[in-house]
């Protein structure tokens, strides 16, 4: 199976417009389009139901307590883990792609609360909702895709791999407020093929500038 986009090139940066936030010469950041990109897909196995579809960041501080400090960088050693930004089930087996700005056109305070989305699919939570728990003007749900938005004092470049899953079930065993972690344990035994696409991004200036 083989995922790809025109949106950007794969491997090289993702334009502000599939961005949650972009670098700002004063504010340091602002939000930005927030438009999802376009995938398309092909050479899918026989036997596909249904395909799940999963955005992450596999490059988020561990811990935050350099994130977004002026005085400051998160340094590059420190470990990293997983914050996903798009997670969405069920999409139909006669689909074969996802035009941009059908699932997210801008930034939508406190969260996308919309459960079903496009083509029957299912939306499931990102990991801005736990970002912004807490926050009085940001704080919700935020349902389907939230594009990057790195902390701007990060050393590194983030990396945003979407995966597409061709699965032999129908719908995949998850309900309510499903999460990326949830779907990854649900699909197991169940995926018949996987394709990638990846894309970097990064609010650093030092690191815009080199």
């Amino acid at each position: 199976m083989d995922l790809s986009t025109s949106s950007f090139e794969a491997g090289g940066v993702i334009p502000a417009r599939f961005a949650f936030a972009e670098a700002h010469p004063v504010s340091r950041v602002a939000l930005a389009g927030n438009v999802n990109p376009e995938l398309s897909w092909g050479d899918v196995p026989i036997g596909t139901r249904s395909f799940a579809l999963i955005c992450h960041d596999p490059d988020v501080p561990s811990v935050g307590d350099d994130v977004n400090q002026p005085d400051r960088e998160v340094p590059s050693d420190l470990p990293r883990v997983d914050f996903f930004h798009w997670v969405l089930v069920d999409l139909p087996s006669s689909l074969g792609s996802i035009a941009e700005g059908e699932f997210a056109d801008g930034v939508v305070a406190r969260g996308k609360s919309e459960r079903s989305g496009p083509h029957g699919s299912r939306r499931g939570l990102n990991d801005y909702t736990g970002w912004f728990a807490g926050d009085p003007e940001m704080g919700g749900q935020y349902f389907c895709y939230d594009g990057p938005a790195p902390p701007w004092n990060d050393s590194i470049i983030h990396h945003y791999v979407f995966t597409l899953y061709a699965l032999e079930v129908e719908h995949v065993d998850v309900e309510g407020d499903f999460t990326g972690p949830h779907v990854r344990e649900a699909m197991a035994g169940h995926i018949l093929a996987e394709a990638s696409v990846i894309g970097t991004y990064t609010q650093n200036p030092r690191l815009i500038a080199g």
